[in-house]
């Protein structure tokens, strides 16, 4: 185990590193200068703008600015924000819990939902629940977050006045961002398990698993789904990664103060400091998933053996 382990942990730190680095190059590529953004719009002399400048560092080298950088984060100093003058890490810390919150029930809804209608979809092939299974997959993938958050805000919020607007303190302001979060991933599993369950339930095992006088709810539990989850494992570590991309526009849809939503504020503002510290997050995040799922596979299958 410890063999497979390492190299993977030590591959996605890899990725992680060259994450940050792509990062904050293209920060430094931006138009504009961040020491202006502590000023606003308000007229200043040249010379105190310099001063700024100095005082961050920013009228260094690039490349001893990446080096400052990349030894501020392996200590654990991500820098104060330009607009606010917080700590990132304070500010992170605070939006972090929120964006867990809303990945984790968009993961468990897509990963519900993906195997009830996939396997319903299955079990009903070429039947109108198969059908309608499909095409409800079908618009999950076709519509654009943004375009399924709106919309679900339209009807749920505006017109049958089920659930709030916006918000963040309570389960009913969770549930249209988690159902917008995760009905593209869980559109993907649905359709995922449905081609799995239909290669599974072909095999001779399962042919002889009923012949034997297995009853039909263990065929398909213990039999038919436990082999037809194994790509979906791969499917779902890497969907939580897409997840939290997707975390961007839920959460400046639904005004949720997660780190979506602070990385799209500090790009607008040139808050560098606070991009590069969501980036980070999202990053380490997204390569832990598919490690979990990576590791997952064994638990799954046993004849799938860590060497």
């Amino acid at each position: 185990m410890l063999r497979f382990l390492l190299p993977r942990v030590a591959q996605s730190l890899l990725v992680v590193f060259g994450v940050l680095i792509i990062v904050f190059l293209m920060l430094h590529l931006v138009p504009g200068d961040p020491a202006q953004v502590l000023f606003g719009d308000a007229p200043v002399p040249k010379e105190q703008v310099e001063a700024v400048r100095h005082a961050l560092g920013l009228d260094l080298p690039l490349h001893v600015q990446l080096e400052r950088y990349v030894r501020r984060t392996l200590a654990g100093d991500l820098g104060r924000s330009l607009k606010t003058n917080r700590p990132v890490a304070g500010d992170l810390a605070r939006a972090i819990p929120l964006t867990a919150e809303l990945a984790v029930a968009a993961m468990l809804l897509a990963i519900a939902g993906g195997v009830v209608f996939g396997i319903t979809s299955a079990t009903s092939h070429n039947t109108w629940l198969d059908s309608g299974v499909s095409t409800v997959a079908l618009l999950g993938i076709s519509f654009p977050t943004f375009w399924t958050g709106l919309l679900l805000i339209w009807i749920f919020s505006i017109k049958l006045e089920w659930f709030p607007i916006t918000g963040q303190h309570s389960l009913r302001h969770l549930v249209l961002p988690a159902i917008t979060l995760g009905w593209y991933a869980g559109a993907i599993i649905a359709r995922l398990v449905r081609s799995g369950m239909l290669e599974v339930l072909r095999q001779d095992y399962v042919r002889t698993a009923r012949a034997k006088g297995v009853t039909e709810p263990r065929v398909l539990v213990w039999h038919a789904l436990r082999n037809a989850l194994i790509p979906v494992i791969t499917v779902a570590g890497i969907q939580f990664g897409t997840l939290l991309g997707g975390t961007v526009v839920v959460e400046t849809v639904f005004a949720r103060d997660g780190v979506g939503r602070m990385l799209v504020l500090a790009i607008l503002q040139k808050d560098f400091p606070s991009v590069q510290g969501a980036v980070l997050i999202l990053a380490l995040a997204y390569t832990f998933s598919n490690l979990i799922a990576d590791l997952s596979y064994g638990f799954i299958d046993p004849r799938i053996h860590y060497t």
